[in-house]
């Protein structure tokens, strides 16, 4: 069999491009008393993953240079010498973006096809899922009639969010960057949809939001959260979950926040979904019901090819994905 990884050969300073990735050619591993071989089915992209980029000290560790980049992955049991995993198991978790690879059970967990699709592993029913889950609901606190604001609105996270909202009775905001963006929004059921490509957010915001933002759940960080601030209600709360608009930025500059958190009482607080390793369970069993019951649904945007996975990553960056971002690498043997 051949085998193909794709390896981090440079930091960027500024935009990822193809100078910073390489696709080559490596050999198949040899399996080891315990491990089991997988073949790669589909790979997430996320954001976070330019983060993990730079050097210096983060929640994670970055990535080394000339190493295979990781990130969650799906894939099949090919072969197996562990006791806990089949030929033919489908698992998940975070894997290197190499086509084959050696695991073992302690790092994946088994899909059930039962909960929905293969792909939601990756996204409504896996880490995406689970940060709109808590991050809304520990952190946010969301109320019955409350306004909830959410940037970055249609990406696998805040699309995520604007679901749940509205399954809790609050008032939705979305933000997002183009008109095929914001009619996925209004059929998702956010009340009011802000194109901040087209449209002065400032004015947009004010017009969207005239009892002002009790929630904002932030994705995107920059001008675009300069115009949440002003309207913030008392006690507002403001979940810190992403920044997009920043991370190929050598310096990012904006208002000061400050008087603005003081004025309102609110509550500004970062995360990561890994903070709610142990309430996993409950976010999965939450996910799960609302999908069953039709009261959640998800959109994803798949390319197709191992080769591809690099572009598919660059493309998050201005805005191409609508939902989950996913790169298709294999069939499984047996289809769903």
């Amino acid at each position: 069999m051949k085998n193909r990884e794709i390896l981090f050969l440079k930091r960027p300073d500024g935009e990822p491009t193809t100078e910073h990735l390489s696709v080559q050619e490596t050999s198949v591993p040899e399996l080891s008393e315990g491990e089991a071989l997988v073949r790669l089915l589909y790979v997430s992209v996320d954001p976070y993953m330019r983060g993990r980029m730079n050097e210096g000290k983060s929640y994670v560790e970055p990535f080394q240079l000339n190493q295979p980049i990781e990130g969650g992955a799906i894939a099949e049991v090919i072969k197996s010498q562990s006791d806990q995993l089949q030929e033919g198991d489908i698992v998940t978790g975070s894997l290197p973006w190499r086509e084959y690879t050696t695991i073992s059970a302690e790092s994946v967990r088994k899909i059930d096809p039962a909960l929905g699709p293969l792909t939601t592993s990756l996204h409504i029913l896996g880490m995406t899922g689970l940060t709109a889950y808590f991050g809304l609901m520990d952190i946010g606190r969301p109320q019955e009639g409350e306004t909830v604001v959410v940037s970055g609105a249609a990406g696998a996270v805040g699309s995520t969010v604007v679901q749940i909202a509205t399954i809790v009775g609050a008032r939705v905001v979305g933000i997002a960057g183009s008109d095929e963006k914001v009619q996925l929004l209004r059929q998702l059921g956010a009340d009011a949809v802000i194109n901040y490509q087209t449209e002065d957010v400032n004015t947009a915001l004010m017009e969207a939001c005239p009892d002002g933002v009790d929630v904002y759940f932030d994705n995107v960080g920059g001008d675009i959260s300069d115009a949440v601030y002003p309207l913030l209600n008392k006690f507002a709360r403001i979940i810190q979950c992403g920044a997009i608009s920043s991370y190929n930025k050598r310096e990012d500059h904006g208002p000061r926040i400050q008087h603005y958190l003081i004025k309102s009482s609110a509550l500004i607080k970062g995360f990561t979904v890994g903070d709610y390793r142990e309430r996993y369970p409950e976010g999965f069993q939450h996910l799960s019901k609302w999908l069953q019951e039709g009261k959640l649904t998800y959109e994803e945007t798949i390319t197709e090819g191992f080769e591809n996975i690099p572009q598919a990553f660059f493309g998050l960056f201005t805005g191409e994905n609508i939902g989950k971002q996913l790169v298709k690498v294999n069939e499984p043997s047996h289809k769903e």
